[in-house]
């Protein structure tokens, strides 16, 4: 992500080679996804909790980690480390990435979650694809309906979108961005994990959610976040007037 105005600048083959990137490293996230939950609940676990908001305190930190490694890896300076449809979408509307690379990064990252749950399930047997760990799906509160959890989806990649383009405008946080990116990541896994189910990621749900054939709310986990990062990158665009200095008479 750091990278990421200079991933997809040049030629289609370019694009490829970025997007093939992204595949596998949004595959490799899933994978240790599917990993964390599969040994943090599953009932014949050694380290197995039923504190659910211990195990996603854990994943959150965990994953959150992950990321920044990820970005900070060369296939992730390579490719700009976004690992997110939403992140992608987020930093074209910013400006920060061309048009014509969203769609071949954003099809490579759904494509990895798949890929990577599927090699979960195949590592780790067939623990994975039964309850309570049923392919690492995302879910929400029972309390939570549509409507809050697309909300909560929705704000909070609009808060993260906005905390992009501030980390973007100036060389000092551009470096920051991989460890900002990978806290951000754990606090929201950590903290809305109970509630709308801290997906944040379409990619996070995609590769899970059909594999389980748990759908229900896919579309919620699919569109939020794409709708918060149209959200947030429109809020910058009309506070940019009100936060540029103009030169004095």
């Amino acid at each position: 992500m750091h990278n990421s105005g200079r991933a997809g600048t040049g030629r289609p083959a370019h694009h490829r080679r970025h997007a093939a990137c992204e595949f596998g490293l949004t595959g490799l996230l899933l994978f240790f996804v599917v990993t964390g939950v599969r040994w943090l609940i599953a009932p014949d676990s050694p380290i197995s909790t039923h504190d659910i908001h211990y195990a996603l305190a854990i994943l959150g930190v965990t994953i959150g980690v992950l990321l920044t490694v990820f970005m900070m890896s060369p296939p992730g300076r390579r490719s700009g480390g976004h690992l997110n449809p939403a992140v992608t979408i987020a930093l074209w509307r910013l400006g920060a990435f061309p048009a014509r690379a969203v769609v071949p990064y954003v099809t490579a990252q759904l494509a990895g979650s798949v890929a990577g749950t599927a090699l979960g399930r195949l590592v780790w047997g067939p623990a994975v694809s039964r309850v309570p760990v049923g392919y690492a799906t995302v879910h929400a509160d029972p309390a939570w309906d549509a409507t809050a959890i697309l909300t909560a989806e929705t704000g909070v990649l609009a808060l993260l979108t906005m905390m992009l383009s501030v980390l973007l405008a100036h060389p000092a946080g551009r470096r920051l961005l991989p460890c900002a990116v990978g806290l951000a990541t754990a606090v929201i896994i950590a903290t809305f994990g109970p509630l709308s189910g801290g997906s944040a990621n379409p990619a996070r749900q995609f590769g899970p959610a059909l594999l389980a054939q748990d759908t229900t709310h896919l579309w919620i986990y699919l569109l939020a976040p794409m709708l918060g990062a149209v959200l947030g990158a429109a809020l910058v665009a009309l506070a940019k007037p009100l936060t540029t200095q103009r030169p004095r008479c």
